[in-house]
């Protein structure tokens, strides 16, 4: 029998946000990983917010809600809000009951400070990677590096000379004309009014110069995990001067690999001081090699260059799925803050599908 199509208005439910959602769903053993970093991160919550005032939002539910954010491929704080008003699974995944008002956009601005100053995303890396370790997961000897360009929140329409006065109003406030060709621009004589920090840098020779930071990680080779990350300008030397500064961490006798562009003998004997084996992918199209035979000539190498190429996975995934193709922040500390973060939520996603089986046979 055919069934009457009427609009739903049931005013009440007696069922709970938790039994709606799936036992098998993949967010269920995300969520209790995520509960466990929140709660030994809650003193350091406490530090950060007074003792009297009127009550905020809770940063647990903050936190929740940018992991919703990176993990969905949500384009806005506002359109995260939006979603949180009528999805039952992010209202559960935060620890929204479904009669409870959600909060305003402008809270993630406002609290945004408070979380940067406390360092909350390296916390929350640190607590995530501590379960990786727990778990068996993290190789102790073998670890790769290497770094990606960020595009700046900011168009080169706005990399102006320095020290220039204010410009005429222009014919067009929303997209100005700017005719900028044939001029000589670079770093040491222009600067963006829109994000200061940023630099104009180019990925490849022959390739557009764009304005951009530098995301670094340091990779462990057994499962491919980010054990380190972070954002610093771009220049042409802050990948390896950042690589060296991650090495001197790791414990003596480890190997680190990493693509040709690191096979420069400065940066190899450096490695070879603190004590770490250099895998670095030779470069022997233009120049001669930093890396002999006394590195190649063992397997351990040739299986270095084989797991190094793990970290681009690392990179796809936070350029494709956690959108830091183009960076929605501006300034290094805030772009730095929302890497950790991401990489941060791209091991719970990797140590989930190492552990993790489902609820269904």
């Amino acid at each position: 029998m055919r069934g009457d199509d009427q609009d739903p208005d049931g005013m009440f439910s007696y069922r709970r946000p938790e039994e709606r959602i799936p036992a098998d769903h993949p967010l269920r053993p995300i969520r209790a990983m995520v509960d466990t970093a929140l709660r030994e991160l809650s003193p350091e919550f406490a530090r950060l917010y007074p003792k009297t005032g009127r009550p905020s939002v809770p940063p647990e539910k903050l936190l929740r809600a940018l992991l919703l954010q990176l993990l969905y491929s949500i384009r806005s704080e506002r359109q995260l809000i939006e979603q949180l008003d009528y999805n039952l699974l992010f209202r559960w995944f935060v620890g929204l009951s479904m009669d409870d008002p959600v909060w305003d956009p402008t809270v993630f601005t406002k609290n945004r400070e408070r979380l940067l100053r406390g360092d909350i995303a390296r916390g929350f890396f640190e607590r995530v990677l501590a379960q990786a370790e727990a778990r068996q997961l993290l190789s102790t000897e073998h670890f790769t590096v290497d770094g990606t360009l960020i595009e700046a929140w900011a168009s080169l329409k706005s990399f102006k000379p320095k020290g220039t006065l204010p410009p005429a109003p222009p014919d067009d406030p929303g997209n100005p004309t700017v005719n900028f060709h044939g001029e000589q621009r670079s770093n040491a004589t222009h600067v963006s009014t829109t994000d200061p920090e940023a630099r104009l840098i180019r990925k490849a020779s022959g390739r557009e110069a764009k304005l951009s930071y530098h995301g670094h990680v340091l990779m462990e080779n057994r499962h491919g995990l980010a054990v380190d990350g972070c954002v610093t300008q771009a220049t042409g030397l802050a990948e390896r001067e950042t690589a060296l500064a991650m090495a001197r961490n790791l414990p003596p006798g480890a190997t680190l690999g990493a693509d040709k562009g690191y096979d420069v003998a400065g940066f190899v004997d450096a490695l070879r001081a603190l004590g770490v084996t250099p895998h670095v992918a030779q470069h022997t199209t233009r120049r001669r090699s930093a890396i002999d035979g006394r590195t190649t000539r063992h397997g351990g190498y040739g299986v270095s260059q084989r797991k190094r190429k793990l970290v681009e996975e690392i990179f796809g995934w936070a350029k494709t799925v956690a959108l830091f193709r183009k960076t929605r922040h501006r300034g290094v500390r805030r772009v730095g803050w929302m890497f950790t973060f991401g990489l941060a939520v791209y091991n719970l996603v990797r140590i989930r599908n190492l552990t993790w089986a489902g609820a269904r046979p």
